[in-house]
């Protein structure tokens, strides 16, 4: 076993800062998802519920904006239509030239005509204009006289010959007398005897309006409300029973794969068994026969022989490393037996075989780690270690287990070759067979980053929250 008493290692954040080459993240620390809980079944009714009443708010809104938007344009045609009778039965019989030219008498006599046959709740303002802005009447009798410059509509009015309608918001200066904040404004044109043009205008209240969209208001919200209480009635059953249904189906999916893992681990239980129990002992006794017999030629005085057979001892009990850390893969459980030291002193000595002299610097508390957290680190490890061997061999390398804080700290490096960090894409999508790892990390909610640059080495960091690992490994 490796010394691990050696004096302790520089900082891993120093070592990648004293190296030049940046760590960069491969897999970010998240929480693992493995034991996030599928909501339920109250859950999901409450959101569901939830969902209803935000649609019936929209529904209302909705509704709200729609029959405004109806009774405005039922009340501004209703208002044309009555702005075009007042003109053709009242207003074009009483125009006279007088009015025209602005006459004092022609415009009383058309004052009393306006307030006994126009004004009243349905019309409560009228004025007559001139193609130039000039007020020629108005029941208001401050505007007579008055000049204001005509908005588009109006002169659109004046030039093609037509009724037009809107809801006016009586900012405008020739509004100054008017009360309230609406009301729905008509234009139409007139000609006095001499046929000159003038404008006829009408202010309608806008009361009814807001009357009508009430109404209109009432009767769609009440239709949509009944429709989708009637909807949400047919379809809750359905939606339990497919709640219900779903909730069986997890459950006899999550007994399914336990069964499966079950039956996967004593597979690997009887693979292991058989592995330890035969062909390692098997190598065991190889390795004490070829060691017995190289002791014999040597006492014969057949030294070629002796170291022959020496040869054959140690290449066996390097296949016997092999196998133990095999065995480890094949059956993690058994890292609670052999403990992550003895693991990880077997992944280096495997690594020796390949030509990388590996340093490992334990903590002196990770075998109080948790079972998951130190199958972690070993999975980690090894994978990086084969990685070492593959593509920077022959090299010297290190392996180190550290705590910082909450956080256990695995790194992983090398001084050989390193590569061009722009290529951790390529990593991340199998290149360098480290897929596995970051796919690891990532599940368990640790961190994994990497750095190297050509020429300065390679070296594999995992940063785990002590039981961060717990159910996310497999």
């Amino acid at each position: 076993m490796e010394d691990l008493t050696s004096p302790a290692p520089p900082a891993i954040e120093e070592t990648a800062g004293d190296r030049g080459a940046p760590w960069q993240t491969i897999a970010a620390a998240e929480p693992p998802t493995a034991h996030r809980r599928q909501p339920s079944v109250k859950t999901v009714i409450v959101r569901l519920s939830a969902g209803f009443v935000a649609v019936l708010v929209v529904v209302a809104v909705l509704g709200a904006l729609a029959a405004q938007w109806l009774a405005e344009r039922e009340a501004v045609n209703d208002a044309a239509n009555v702005t075009d009778v007042l003109a053709e039965a009242v207003v074009q019989p009483s125009l006279t030239t007088g009015l025209a030219d602005g006459d004092a008498d022609a415009v009383a006599e058309f004052d009393r005509t306006v307030r006994d046959r126009i004004l009243g709740e349905d019309v409560v303002r009228v004025k007559l204009w001139s193609p130039d802005g000039v007020v020629l009447y108005a029941d208001e009798p401050q505007l007579i006289g008055r000049t204001f410059v005509l908005d588009g509509a109006q002169q659109e009015a004046l030039a093609e010959p037509q009724t037009r309608a809107a809801i006016s918001d009586l900012s405008e200066e020739e509004n100054e007398f008017e009360s309230g904040s609406r009301l729905l404004e008509v234009y139409r044109p007139v000609w006095a005897p001499d046929g000159r043009e003038l404008l006829f205008e009408v202010y309608l209240p806008y009361e009814p309006v807001a009357v009508r969209s009430g109404e209109l208001w009432r009767g769609f919200t009440g239709l949509t409300t009944s429709s989708l209480l009637l909807l949400a009635l047919l379809t809750a059953p359905i939606v339990w029973g497919l709640l219900v249904r779903v909730r069986g189906e997890e459950r006899r999916r999550a007994t399914l794969l336990q069964h499966a893992v079950d039956a996967s681990d004593d597979e690997r239980r009887r693979i292991a068994g058989t592995l330890h129990d035969g062909p390692v002992q098997e190598l065991v006794a190889s390795s004490f026969a070829a060691e017995s017999g190289a002791d014999a030629a040597e006492r014969r005085g057949d030294r070629q022989a002796a170291d022959e057979l020496r040869g054959v001892a140690a290449s066996v009990r390097g296949n016997i490393r092999v196998l133990r850390s095999l065995l480890v893969d094949i059956y993690p459980p058994g890292l609670a037996a052999a403990g992550l030291a003895q693991a990880v002193n077997d992944l280096a000595a495997t690594a020796r075989t390949r030509g990388v002299d590996v340093t490992v610097e334990l903590g002196d508390d990770i075998d109080s780690l948790s079972a998951d957290d130190q199958r972690l680190i070993h999975r980690v490890a090894q994978e990086a270690l084969r990685n070492v061997a593959k593509h920077a061999a022959p090299c010297d390398a290190w392996i180190r287990v550290e705590t910082d804080g909450p956080d256990v700290v695995l790194e992983v490096g090398d001084d050989g070759p390193g590569f061009d960090q722009t290529d951790a894409g390529g990593v991340q999508s199998g290149h360098l067979g480290v897929r596995v790892i970051a796919d690891l990390a990532e599940q368990a909610g640790a961190e994994l980053s990497l750095a190297t640059a050509p020429g300065q080495g390679t070296r594999w960091r995992l940063r785990l929250p002590r039981g961060a690992a717990d159910g996310a490994a497999t």
